[in-house]
């Protein structure tokens, strides 16, 4: 097939697609952070990428830089509280994107730091707010016995005659302290650079264990240890490890919830994680499809730019539908969410499950349009689809969470 002049081709369309509506300040900073995500994210996450994980968090590493950098681009939760829920949520998402599409590592490594701050202040705890901002941070859950079910602080999705067992990390009141002992697995995201800890954990009295509790730890208190930065598949300028607490005492003042709010303050936490990784894997699959887009119209096969064979088109084609049906679905979460009186969890799985499984997808094709340039380390595919297969783990593997939003959808009046 070739093409003739009189054929009406459609205009070609901005980055980001069918996005409208934006503000010229919301174009402006959109264009800002592509820029930085562009000159600054792509080529340090790809330097990142081939270093061991000791490398990459070294004195002399690149990461350092691009944190410091990071901070200069205004994004922070505390520079933002002032703004209307609705327009933060919208520039928070567009910053998102395009951070993840310059790098997805990176993109993580940058939005770690802001978790103590954005928990604090979902806890309605100001003073720990105003305490993390300006610090790395990391936000820990997960334990080396327990990944996905830490999430379930109500044992919605706990088996009739199953139990979760005993948890790695507990923590207990004594007088005006509290006290911390255990462990927390090696997925603890930005552990190893963190200053400040977001930590959900049980909750102990009277020799019983029960969800929980979470609380701001120092990194530098008494008694807390890191273990190695893990050797990981894909998102690997995104540090995450190990952190040990033995016999910890934290203020009182730095408890975000306790047993009585817990459950609920979990709830909310994954509702805006959730939507954070899905926003992220949106501009991973951007990405990809953008470099397949690219390449082919470089790429000549047959004497034709490989663009002008039907099955390349057809395959680019899903590909572009796939990204604006995630980011419309991520949009619309964000915005309900941040609207809403109380935020709709099954939104947020759904679009993070969604926006993960879009960018595997995406990132899987566009290798196979690059055909064997896309397995080597040359071309980005092959990095690409590593960090897009990260994502349907992090933040709560998707058939787990799949489980949850399904619980949630459960109306017990008629049942």
């Amino acid at each position: 097939m070739t093409f003739t002049p009189n054929q009406i081709l459609a205009p070609q369309l901005a980055p980001t697609g069918l996005e409208s509506g934006l503000s010229e300040e919301e174009l402006a900073i959109q264009e800002g952070i592509r820029r930085f995500a562009r000159n600054v994210l792509r080529p340090v996450g790809t330097e990142l990428d081939r270093l061991s994980p000791e490398e990459v968090v070294a004195p002399d590493s690149k990461l350092w830089d691009v944190l410091s950098q990071a901070k200069e681009l205004g994004l922070s939760v505390m520079d933002m509280i002032e703004l209307e829920p609705l327009e933060r949520a919208r520039i928070l998402a567009l910053a998102s994107e395009e951070l993840a599409w310059g790098d997805a590592g990176l993109a993580g490594a940058i939005l770690v730091n802001q978790m103590p701050v954005l928990y604090s202040l979902l806890a309605g705890n100001a003073e720990m707010a105003s305490y993390c901002d300006g610090k790395l941070g990391c936000w820990a859950i997960t334990e080396p016995d327990h990944g996905t079910d830490m999430l379930d602080a109500d044992g919605s999705l706990q088996a009739d005659s199953g139990s979760y067992g005993r948890p790695n990390c507990v923590a207990r009141f004594e007088g005006d302290k509290i006290i911390i002992n255990g462990q927390k697995s090696a997925w603890v995201s930005g552990a190893i650079t963190a200053e400040v800890c977001a930590l959900y954990c049980h909750y102990e009295e009277n020799g019983q264990t029960r969800p929980g509790i979470a609380v701001i730890v120092p990194l530098d208190s008494k008694g807390v240890s890191k273990g190695k930065p893990l050797d990981k598949t894909g998102l690997r300028a995104l540090n995450q490890g190990e952190i040990y607490f033995d016999n910890v005492e934290v203020s009182l003042n730095h408890l975000l919830a306790g047993p009585e709010q817990y459950n609920k303050l979990v709830y909310e936490t994954l509702a805006e994680a959730n939507v954070h990784v899905g926003n992220m894997f949106v501009g991973v699959a951007r990405a990809a499809y953008e470099h397949a887009l690219e390449y082919a119209h470089e790429r000549k096969q047959g004497g034709l730019s490989i663009i002008r064979h039907q099955n390349v088109r057809y395959r680019l084609f899903h590909m572009f539908r796939k990204v604006e049906t995630a980011r419309a679905l991520l949009r619309r979460t964000t915005e309900f969410n941040a609207l809403a009186s109380h935020p709709a969890l099954q939104g947020s799985i759904a679009t993070k499950i969604t926006c993960t499984q879009t960018a595997f997808e995406v990132a899987s094709d566009a290798l196979q349009i690059f055909g064997g340039n896309g397995v080597t380390k040359e071309y980005p595919m092959e990095k690409l689809l590593r960090d897009a297969r990260s994502g349907m783990i992090a933040d709560g593997c998707n058939e787990i969470l799949a489980i949850k939003g399904g619980t949630l959808l459960i109306n017990n009046e008629l049942i």
